[in-house]
């Protein structure tokens, strides 16, 4: 079904749009999404990518963010009702150093605290401390993170903040949050385990272990996983799609596939639709755009609607590194040389945060990392259904990759002079993860039935948001977050365009499953 109006065009199909979409069709606004590509989903696919029978989640996997924030606390029960179900366990997540030394983080702070003071006394209570203040300071950290930067609203949070503290104590808290994972860890963690089981996590918010804020954000992602574990949909992540089109569907909304916007549509300042390459134009009251700046400002929006100093910020916006994927279908679970290991559904295998910042250093220099973060999940360990019966599934995430590759560190992979990512360099670089995984999974290469791999040039070519590979909708460095995401010149989720909005991780409040951008546009416009 198509339209040639609706109250609200969405252009992408991504979590953010999802989020946006359902809020504001179950407010009965009519709704169409148009999405590019031939499935719905953006960062959302669930394919057999290997051998018949084994469920792959090509790109995203889990939704801690997502059940931990504020769109699930509207939409979960409407989304559970349209059959999307979570998985998960105790478990949550662990790292593996190489010399087979391993720490698991449970569900449980109790067990946490006990198990970190036995590794190094004073460690639980470094770690309660840090759930603590994050605690503490809930209504400030997830009112910043929860609100249009620019608002009233987080202006009110703000004020009752400093009203409670007080301007010195205000600051020195929101001095303290800018303080980079490698510093917190290194003057208030004394166990190695410790500091690694908790360092790669900075990873998934686009930044390094030496990057302001990382420490406070990696925080509130373990915060997040002792609070909901690692969710992650029945049957593989497609489902979560599933249930929003039901949702979405049942309240009268639209899907399209296979319309590539070509151009949104402006008169007199004011946007009034899009243009699909082909010809064919859509009408609407609003246009939600869940796409890269570069995209919005050249592609989407002609430059005579775009102030110079907007379209100036928007041609050096900075995309970060690339991610690289590894899917095996195995034809039993993997049996780690750590029994302790087998249910963790979501595992890294790193030496800590000088292993990670060295490997993050080498991506953006361009370079092969010669020991990456090996970020391994096993989604059978929750939910068998994505494999055959006694067989299982690993998805494998490498989340600094060039994007433009100038060498390897390790020195043993050729590459091609102009920086591609050819086969021949994607699969030997395959082959050196697969390598050190299985050191410490005596069964893992016996039992491998199929491998895919999907290099960072291939995620670009799979989602035109994926800017060579970055899953992370651009770099998270300071200047480009918070206050100054998307763009400097630009306010919240708004545009030089009127009617025009933009959403998603390149936007506040930045990359993740978490759908916040979505639901605040979606609130904006009366959800």
């Amino acid at each position: 079904m198509t339209r040639t109006s609706a109250d609200v065009l969405i252009v992408g199909s991504g979590m953010n749009s999802l989020v946006a979409a359902a809020l504001l069709a179950l407010k009965g606004r009519s709704v169409h999404v148009l999405e590019r590509e031939a499935v719905l989903g953006g960062c959302i696919r669930t394919e057999q990518l290997t051998v018949p029978g084994f469920l792959h989640d090509t790109m995203s996997m889990a939704h801690p963010a997502f059940v931990a924030g504020p769109a699930f606390a509207l939409l979960g029960s409407a989304l559970q009702d349209a059959g999307l179900r979570y998985c998960s366990n105790g478990s949550p997540t662990g790292v593996l150093m190489s010399d087979g030394r391993s720490l698991v983080l449970n569900t449980s702070r109790e067990a946490n605290i006990a198990k970190f003071d036995r590794l190094c006394p004073g460690d639980g209570q470094a770690h309660a401390d840090a759930m603590a203040q994050v605690e503490a300071n809930a209504e400030l950290v997830f009112g910043l993170l929860g609100n249009p930067v620019w608002s009233r609203s987080l202006a009110k949070v703000l004020a009752k903040y400093v009203w409670k503290r007080g301007v010195r104590d205000t600051a020195a808290y929101l001095g303290g949050a800018t303080l980079s994972c490698r510093n917190w860890l290194e003057t208030s963690i004394g166990s190695e385990p410790l500091q690694a089981l908790l360092a790669p996590w900075t990873l998934h918010n686009g930044l390094g272990p030496d990057s302001p804020l990382s420490a406070l954000m990696t925080q509130v992602i373990i915060l997040a996983l002792e609070s909901v574990g690692m969710p992650i949909p029945e049957g593989g992540n497609a489902r979560t799609v599933d249930a929003f089109v039901k949702v979405i569907s049942e309240a009268g909304g639209v899907f399209e596939t296979g319309a590539d916007v070509e151009k949104v549509l402006v008169s007199k300042g004011r946007a009034y639709g899009v243009r699909l390459v082909g010809g064919r134009e859509i009408r609407a009251d609003h246009v939600i755009c869940n796409v890269t700046p570069t995209q919005l400002y050249g592609r989407l929006l002609d430059a005579q609607h775009i102030p110079p100093e907007i379209l100036k910020q928007a041609e050096t916006y900075r995309y970060g590194k690339g991610n690289m994927q590894i899917h095996l279908a195995l034809s039993e679970p993997p049996k780690w040389a750590d029994p302790e290991l087998n249910d963790v559904c979501y595992l890294h295998l790193t030496d800590g945060v000088a292993a990670v910042s060295r490997a993050v250093n080498q991506a953006e220099r361009g370079l092969l990392p010669e020991s990456p973060t090996i970020c391994v999940s096993q989604p059978c360990s929750v939910d068998p259904s994505r494999a055959p019966a006694g067989q299982s599934v690993l998805w494998i995430q490498l989340p600094e990759c060039p994007r433009v590759i100038q060498g390897d560190a390790a020195g043993e992979i050729p590459v091609p002079g102009n920086g591609a990512w050819t086969a021949e360099v994607r699969e030997a670089y395959a082959d050196r993860v697969i390598e050190c995984i299985s050191r410490h999974v005596p069964n893992l290469k016996a039992s491998i039935l199929g491998r895919k791999v999907v290099s960072p040039a291939d995620l670009a070519a799979l989602n035109i948001n994926l800017v060579g590979g970055d899953p992370y909708g651009g770099a998270c460095d300071l200047d480009q977050y918070m206050l100054w995401r998307p763009l400097k010149g630009t306010r919240n989720h708004e545009t030089p365009v009127r009617n025009l909005w933009h959403i998603g991780a390149s936007t506040h409040p930045g990359p993740g499953l978490g759908g916040v951008s979505g639901m605040l546009i979606a609130q904006k416009l009366g959800a």
